[in-house]
């Protein structure tokens, strides 16, 4: 991966957060921040401008979906849902990628390369 992509993560489990904090770093990317807030996440990709974006779907304040559905509309931004309910997020957010909890280190790498390939188009 490119380590010049910096990745925002927005988790409102600590673990969780520390997990993909230190995924993300082992397939060579950075990770410029952690939200865990849909206000948060908000005003940490309009300061951080970040090149992809890791969001949990559901946060305890506020809705991952409905920040990235923010964020969006200063511009896209490569991104990818994390969830226990995929079929929850499709329904909302359409053709996005979702991984689905419990995942693989595979499964993550998986899904920033389709993240970032769908940002460069076809």
């Amino acid at each position: 991966m490119d380590p010049a992509v910096r990745v925002l993560i927005v988790e409102d489990e600590v673990l969780i957060a520390m997990l993909l904090t230190e995924l993300v770093e082992q397939l060579g990317c950075s990770v410029c921040d952690v939200a865990a807030t849909e206000a948060g996440a908000v005003a940490m990709a309009r300061a951080y401008e970040p090149g992809l974006i890791i969001v949990d779907a559901g946060l305890h304040e506020g809705s991952g979906v409905s920040a990235m559905n923010t964020i969006l509309e200063q511009g896209f931004v490569p991104h990818i849902y994390v969830t226990g309910d995929k079929h929850l997020v499709r329904t909302l957010a359409g053709q996005a990628i979702v991984l689905e909890k419990p995942f693989f280190a595979r499964d993550l790498s998986n899904g920033i390369e389709r993240a970032l390939a769908a940002a460069d188009g076809p």
